[in-house]
């Protein structure tokens, strides 16, 4: 007698349905990092800003949607070239509206990814990270202690790969709000550095060289970024002072 197969129960359909956003996303990060790596880069923007600022000026709100619509690809699907997109978005729009676009685009993606993946594994699964230990275990319990402040450090400084900002804060229960604001707080000061060097790409690519993104590191654009990072992590210190008295 053959044996009975039984179909998956509607529990498990529902499960699956959930994560798959999190592993399309998971799976574009991949084929992107092998496919994706020549084709998203300054190389390509050099070649191509001829064609990119002839078709801004003869459709310049397609061209905005459009950009704002990569971008956020970019970022929610975890592709490589967020900072060329940085660089272009500034390159195309000058400073400003440049710098808007670009953080909308990577909020809007940050979000998407954050959604994708808290849909997906849920509390279940930040359970079994904490329990674990290690990086990660801290870091979630260094978030649901001190939510604002870690999270505005994520994004200000980004000793944690932005892919991972985005998963994290979705497994320790962190709002949606909570998330987006500081996600879009903690992205303005780099978000206007880069974008500052991108509106000067014309004269980068007039003389045939690579921007100098090593601007992020000068003393007068890191020592203020440094100083909020002071300040965001002040209510951590006071926090720990008042434990230890």
């Amino acid at each position: 007698m053959p044996p009975v197969e039984h179909a998956p129960s509607p529990g498990t359909r529902a499960l699956w349905l959930r994560r798959l956003p999190i592993l399309v996303i998971l799976a574009a990060a991949l084929a992107g990092a092998i496919l994706l790596r020549d084709t998203l880069s300054f190389e390509a923007l050099a070649r191509h800003r001829e064609a990119l600022l002839a078709f801004r000026d003869a459709n310049y709100l397609m061209t905005v949607l459009g950009f704002v619509a990569v971008y956020i690809g970019i970022v929610a699907l975890s592709l490589p070239g967020g900072t060329v997109a940085t660089l272009a978005g500034g390159f195309l729009f000058g400073l400003f509206p440049g710098v808007l676009y670009n953080i909308t685009g990577a909020t809007i993606g940050a979000i998407a990814i954050f959604l994708a993946a808290r849909s997906g594994f849920g509390d279940r699964f930040a359970l079994k990270l904490q329990s674990a230990g290690g990086a990660a275990g801290r870091l979630m319990a260094g978030i649901r202690e001190n939510e604002w402040s870690v999270l505005f450090l994520m994004r200000l400084i980004p000793a944690v790969p932005f892919f991972l900002a985005n998963l994290i804060p979705a497994f320790t229960g962190t709002r949606l709000s909570t998330y987006a604001a500081t996600t879009v707080l903690g992205i303005i000061p780099a978000a206007l550095v880069f974008t500052s060097v991108g509106a000067g790409l014309g004269e980068v690519f007039a003389r045939g060289e690579t921007p100098d993104l090593g601007i992020l590191f000068t003393p007068p654009v890191l020592l203020p970024i440094l100083g909020l990072a002071v300040l965001a992590a002040l209510p951590m210190v006071v926090k720990a002072v008042r434990r230890g008295s």
